[in-house]
């Protein structure tokens, strides 16, 4: 295999991730079997669309809650006043309209695996072929002492976005000049982007503007996290790491370890040592799980993720069930992004047209890139290609890489802009 450079890998990879995919035949109209998704974010709204895509004659019904979708990628941007909120909030209109998928706005609340029928808050009750569960992912709220939902909505995560990355924004514009922002980063596996390093980052360049005497203070539970020295580089640049007048001070695990929160004197306490600090802004991102959905029906294992055979994302636990995207165990270094969930979806889209078809699926592969700005003209990026070897996922050795020494990072923010656009219009539109 001939080398290529970063930037045709990142465009071939993009393109290979936007076509069909092995063992995919055209249509022939066989029956009118029913694929039922539920979740319409990256995972849930990229397999509704690429099975109508693949074959049109399935019937597709896509549930959500909500009437419109706000992404995760991007959500820094806004917390950092790179970007409006209403800049990353989606509706599933074209999805309707141009692909003739059913969108039905409800929650599941049961999912019966032996009748194969999904019920709603609503009454209602559908029945499936097959089902495809992206929910998303939930907290482990039990995980910091005197945090809880309802302390959330004082002290926000900002996880899911929507309101509460609205709400973390306004009080970093309330806070007082020479405040701390605390984020206390969570533990391995969890939903990323958002990045609580880019989020950091991005708040950082705000503070930087309008309120220089400020500082940010990340609390983390790991020794190390992705992209590391590419973060630290750009923030000894940007906002004179490891100097006296940082605007960035990251503690690392274990002494960054969060366990206990008081919401009144918005305090935190952390590491083996129980050390007290103050803020005037405090962003908690709890350990993560599998969406409840994906628990309530028993898909989820003791690890609180759902196993799953990565050729087709059928549960291991329950046939005829999938489940993509971050309430999955994926493949052995597979992140929980929003661009895997979007190619884990095409994978899955493929395997369920197959199968519905009497075919046996192809043999699969992902594509991955994950950007993260620094500052709004400082952007960084990790990529990888994923196959199978051996009867096992996982990553292709010697492809991919993260952003290499002397790279242009605006350039990068410039790929990081177009590959949010590019998705979110694969995604939606």
């Amino acid at each position: 295999m001939s080398k290529l450079s970063r930037r045709e890998f990142i465009k071939l990879a993009g393109a290979a991730s936007s076509i069909g995919l092995v063992g995919i035949g055209s249509a022939h109209g066989k029956g009118a079997a029913h694929v039922v998704v539920l979740g319409g974010g990256f995972g849930g709204a990229t397999a509704a669309k690429y099975i109508k895509k693949f074959d049109p004659s399935i019937q597709v019904t896509l549930i959500d809650t909500h009437k419109e979708y706000v992404t995760c990628p991007a959500s820094n941007w806004v917390v950092g006043g790179l970007r409006p909120m209403q800049s990353i909030v989606f509706g599933y209109d074209t999805l309707a309209s141009k692909y003739g998928i059913k969108v039905v706005y409800d929650t599941a609340t049961q999912i019966d695996a032996e009748a194969k029928k999904v019920k709603l808050k609503g009454g209602d009750s559908i029945a499936y072929d097959r089902l495809i569960v992206s929910p998303g992912i939930d907290f482990r709220w039990d995980t910091i002492e005197g945090y809880d939902a309802s302390v959330a909505e004082k002290i926000p995560h900002a996880w899911k976005a929507g309101p509460q990355t609205v709400t973390l924004k306004k009080q970093l514009e309330a806070m007082a000049d020479g405040g701390t922002v605390i984020i206390a980063a969570p533990p391995n596996p969890f939903r990323c982007p958002p990045g609580p390093y880019e989020r950091a980052s991005l708040i950082a360049h705000y503070l930087q503007k309008n309120k220089p005497k400020s500082k940010v203070l990340i609390l983390d539970s790991k020794p190390t996290f992705s992209k590391q020295p590419l973060f630290m580089a750009g923030w000894e640049k940007l906002y004179g790491y490891g100097t006296d007048k940082a605007l960035i001070e990251w503690m690392p695990g274990p002494d960054g370890a969060v366990s206990a929160v008081d919401p009144k004197a918005m305090t935190v306490v952390a590491g083996e040592i129980e050390e007290t600090f103050k803020g005037d802004v405090i962003n908690i991102v709890p350990a993560q799980k599998a969406g409840q959905i994906a628990l309530a029906a028993g898909l989820a294992n003791d690890s609180g993720w759902c196993p799953v055979d990565h050729m087709t994302w059928e549960s291991f636990l329950h046939t005829n069930i999938h489940v993509i995207g971050d309430s999955s165990i994926a493949a052995k270094g597979m992140p929980k992004s929003g661009y895997m969930a979007n190619s884990e979806a095409k994978v899955c889209a493929a395997a369920v047209v197959d199968l519905l078809n009497g075919r046996q699926p192809g043999m699969p592969s992902w594509v991955n890139t994950c950007y993260s700005l620094v500052g709004p003209k400082y952007g960084i990026s990790v990529a990888d290609v994923y196959g199978v070897h051996d009867g096992k996922a996982g990553a292709v050795k010697g492809a991919g890489g993260v952003s290499p020494k002397g790279s242009n990072p605006m350039l990068e923010a410039i790929y990081a802009e177009s590959w949010f656009n590019n998705i979110t219009d694969d995604l939606f539109g």
